[in-house]
C-alpha cells in the first residue's frame, strides 16, 4: 500500500505540472519574456530550420508538449499505481522508464530551468524512488 501511495505522490505531482504548465501556456503570460521588445523580436525571428514558423511559436509549442508531457507521465503512472500496480512494480522495463524520465526533467529543471520545477520534479523522483524501493521490500 506504501508502494501505491508514494507513485500517486509522484504520479500527481507531475500531472500537477503538467496542468499548470499548460494552463500557464494557453492562459497567461508567465512563461513569456518580461521585455515586449524581447517577444515581438522572437514573434519576427523564423527558426534556422525553417520559416514556416517563429522563436515564439516554437517556444509555445515547446511549452505546450512539455506541459502534455508531465500530464501523460502523471496520468499513466497513477492509473498503472491504482489500477495495474502488480504489473508496474512487476515491470524492471516500465520502473526504468518512468525513473529515467523524471531523472531527465530533474536534470533538465537543474541546468535550465528554476527553484520551484526543481524542487517539484526532485519530490516527485524521491516519491518515486521510495515507491519502487516500498514495492521491492
Amino acid at each position: 500500500m506504501t508502494a501505491k501511495i508514494l507513485m500517486l505522490v509522484s504520479a500527481g505531482i507531475s500531472l500537477l505540472l503538467g496542468i499548470l504548465h499548460l494552463v500557464y501556456t494557453f492562459s497567461s503570460s508567465h512563461l513569456l519574456p518580461r521585455d515586449p521588445a524581447l517577444r515581438a523580436a522572437m514573434e519576427a525571428a523564423p527558426l534556422a530550420i525553417t520559416r514556416e514558423t517563429s522563436v515564439l511559436r516554437a517556444w509555445i509549442g515547446f511549452n505546450a508538449s512539455h506541459g502534455i508531457a508531465l500530464l501523460l507521465f502523471g496520468l499513466v503512472f497513477g492509473v498503472l499505481a491504482v489500477s495495474h500496480s502488480r504489473v508496474l512494480f512487476g515491470s524492471n522495463g516500465l520502473l526504468a522508464i518512468g525513473f529515467a524520465t523524471l531523472l531527465g526533467f530533474a536534470v533538465l529543471a537543474r541546468l535550465y530551468w528554476f527553484s520551484v520545477p526543481l524542487a517539484a520534479v526532485t519530490v516527485a523522483l524521491l516519491a518515486y524512488v521510495a515507491s519502487v524501493v516500498a514495492a521491492r521490500v
